[in-house]
């Protein structure tokens, strides 16, 4: 074993408790390291092991007063990592976006990948103090299923053709062709195991069986939760208390962090990151990953039912300047699509798009217009600098033969007034780590949440035969392949993707790496965080 290696196994063993202080101390130096170098690395070692106690605030800059506990209702923002933290999932996905076990300790799958066996963890219990069971995890998984059902999930689960108990811990589910990805499918937020009541689940009263139990909740303003005595896993939710608000404003949310009113910030307008870097008590968090910004059109309805009007729009826009200007670097470009480039089946070969007039009235023409007149509603609540982006796009259009009038929109109520409801708008997606389960929540023909209600045969049906496919070259192929028809013929301009910003008090530790499917470390904050000090 080399030096590098017995002072990494000293620092997990540190860090796991199996030595003190001092027997590290010890440890260190007789690897020839100074008491000087030696003490810094024990601090730091000290500072990243999660520790017990204490209370904790997260502001949280989305939220509603509608908003529900209704699992198949939730939405973004706010109740994502409300949901994470006081539901049980039967899987998970780690800093690595890696699928791992949870409530479900271990799964296998037929050779064609169409029937999933999963075995439930002994010793789950709600926080009514009643064990977790199969029939629980069914009337779940069933609440988002169904003729009658109104969960916005409920394409990730079209597949599924039945679920079964093979006795109290044993589930069965039988899909209606393969799916590789089906594990990963079941780490969704709204797919949170809940007590059954007879053949539905019971959502109101927010019991759950996750690490924190939900003490008080007020919708569109706060949050209040304590640490489930009995949660199963001692490596999850290490602080008493957690607090969450709903803080909509930029300004206010980085008001309330730099006061110390809360511990936590997510959404950190990368025009104010600068000037956080500077203050001391404030650490400054930057994670890559899926999470990209929109402007859906919806298309049906004109100008924007006709493709050649959405590829006038899409090649109107500067995308480097937004990359610039709004992200300040915290990001890249985006091609219209939603699959971002540090994932599996990333279409580098397609071609980039690129701010080009010529292009754009190309294909205006090709509509049968020399010009077009359209509004491009947006808001800060979609993300930091969407107002200020939407202008962008406005002077980079008009080069173009297309005249853009830019309507601010107020942040309350943005999503229940604006989002899908005006023809062109802003918006934002968190991304997921899987690519067919971002193509089938949002762009599958029909689904809740295709933001312009675009639909496309071949795109369906590439779609259902990527998902059943085991062959990794293949699936490369078809992935590919439905990438390239979103971007050329899809209703959503994707002109950048955005790193996740936020920003953490010192009063708060964290692990060395950041889940980066979702923001704040995969909203999984409150179960991998701690009271630092």
């Amino acid at each position: 074993m080399d030096k590098f290696q017995y002072l990494r196994q000293l620092e997990q063993r540190l860090q796991t408790r199996q030595l003190d202080r001092r027997q590290f101390m010890r440890g260190v130096l007789a690897t020839g390291m100074t008491v000087t170098a030696a003490t810094m690395l024990a601090d730091r070692v000290e500072a990243a092991t999660p520790k017990r106690g204490g209370q904790l605030a997260a502001g949280i800059g989305h939220g509603s007063t509608t908003e529900k506990l209704d699992p198949g209702q939730i939405s973004a923002g706010f109740l994502i990592p409300l949901s994470l933290g006081m539901n049980g999932f039967l899987t998970v996905i780690d800093a690595n976006s890696t699928v791992q076990s949870s409530i479900a300790q271990s799964w296998e799958a037929s050779p064609d990948a169409s029937v999933w066996t999963f075995e439930l963890r002994d010793g789950v219990e709600f926080h009514n103090g009643r064990s977790v069971t199969a029939e629980d995890v069914i009337a779940s998984i069933n609440y988002h299923r169904g003729e009658g059902t109104t969960s916005t999930g409920a394409p990730l689960l079209a597949g599924v053709k039945a679920l079964r108990a093979d006795g109290p811990r044993t589930v069965v589910f039988e899909l209606e062709g393969g799916n590789a990805d089906f594990p990963a499918i079941l780490s969704d937020y709204r797919f949170a195991i809940l007590p059954a009541e007879g053949d539905s689940i019971d959502w109101q009263s927010g019991i759950g069986c996750g690490a924190y139990q939900l003490k008080d909740f007020q919708p569109g303003v706060s949050a209040d939760l304590v640490r489930h005595a009995n949660h199963w896993n001692d490596a999850a939710g290490y602080v008493d208390e957690w607090k969450l608000f709903v803080l909509l404003d930029a300004t206010t949310r980085i008001a309330a962090l730099t006061a110390g009113t809360v511990d936590v910030a997510d959404k950190i307008d990368p025009k104010t990151a600068k000037f956080i870097t500077r203050n001391p008590a404030i650490n400054l968090h930057s994670v890559a990953g899926t999470q990209h910004y929109s402007f859906p059109m919806l298309t049906n309805a004109a100008p924007f039912n006709d493709n050649n009007v959405r590829q006038a729009v899409k090649w109107g826009i500067d995308r480097k300047e937004l990359v610039d200007k709004i992200l300040l670097g915290y990001g890249e470009v985006g091609n219209d699509h939603p699959i971002g480039s540090g994932q599996r089946y990333f279409n580098s070969a397609l071609e980039q798009k690129s701010f080009d007039p010529d292009k754009a009235k190309f294909y205006l023409k090709q509509a049968g217009l020399s010009s077009l007149d359209v509004e491009l509603s947006s808001s800060d609540a979609a993300f930091a600098g969407a107002v200020d982006a939407a202008t962008l796009i406005s002077n980079s259009q008009a080069k173009c033969g297309i005249n853009v009038s830019v309507k601010r929109e107020p942040n309350d109520g943005y999503w229940s007034e604006v989002w899908t409801k005006k023809p062109w708008c802003a918006s934002y997606w968190a991304g997921r780590p899987v690519e067919d389960l971002m193509f089938s929540l949002a762009f599958q023909s029909g689904v809740a949440w295709n933001e312009s209600f675009w639909s496309h045969e071949t795109f369906d049906k590439i779609l259902v035969e990527a998902r059943a496919e085991l062959d990794t070259d293949k699936r490369r192929e078809m992935y590919g392949e439905l990438q390239d028809i979103v971007a050329n013929q899809g209703g959503v301009a994707f002109p950048m993707f955005a790193s996740y910003v936020f920003g953490t008090r010192p009063t708060v530790g964290t692990p060395e790496k950041f889940g980066s499917n979702l923001d704040l470390d995969g909203s999984s904050f409150m179960e991998r965080w701690w009271k630092a000090g």
